[in-house]
């Protein structure tokens, strides 16, 4: 591999972990950081591994499928892929559909790309905002696990992902709705039982 090439896999990387810790933050703190996370996140440690080299396979397609022509962002949970942003036709929104399903692990994908020019660095930054206001608006929720969603934000939409029960979904849609800025909030979630989010639960400590 090239040194350019390698420098690339290392910022990618590090901006994955960076982002990944971060979200976490409000929910980690006062314990052991690597037990919380594996006790929040209902994926299993292969499928989190595999959905940020899903992220980065398809990351490093998007110069030569979209270079300046639009705006598109990845994001990978439990190997179900979201596609928002912006492209120039049809044609490159169904281009990048297949690519993407042709990924290896890719499971399925979710095709939210909006035909427009890419949007502007005041839309993207206030998407942030939004992302981060919607974040803690979720961990305030003491019935839902914060750490059990992942949150998108493109042009004022709010996309929710995570493996979570009807009744969790409902809530933090809700809770989404109710954030300011908020548009539209889309649920692309996979939906688990009563019963298997009961295993997810804390056992009582052992007398």
């Amino acid at each position: 591999m090239s040194k350019a090439g390698t420098v690339v896999r290392r910022v990618v990387f590090g901006a994955v972990l960076l982002s990944s810790l971060s979200a976490c933050v409000p929910l980690v703190v006062g314990g052991a950081v690597g037990g919380t996370l594996a006790a929040s996140d209902r994926r299993t440690f292969g499928a989190q591994t595999e959905d940020k080299a899903i992220a980065f396979k398809v990351e490093t397609k998007l110069p030569n499928l979209v270079g300046d022509a639009g705006h598109v962002n990845v994001a990978s949970f439990n190997r179900r892929v979201l596609l928002t942003g912006e492209v120039r036709d049809q044609a490159m929104k169904d281009n990048l559909e297949r690519e993407v399903r042709a990924v290896e692990g890719v499971l399925s994908v979710t095709n939210e790309l909006e035909i427009a020019g890419p949007a502007s660095y005041t839309s993207r930054s206030n998407d942030a905002l939004i992302t981060t206001k919607v974040k803690a608006s979720l961990v305030d929720m003491k019935d839902i696990s914060a750490n059990s969603f992942k949150v998108v934000t493109e042009r004022g939409n709010v996309y929710l992902m995570g493996r979570v029960t009807q009744r969790e979904g409902t809530i933090a849609a809700d809770v989404a709705r109710g954030v300011s800025g908020v548009y539209k909030v889309v649920k692309v979630f996979e939906y688990i039982s009563e019963d298997e989010w009961k295993q997810y639960q804390p056992k009582p400590a052992a007398n």
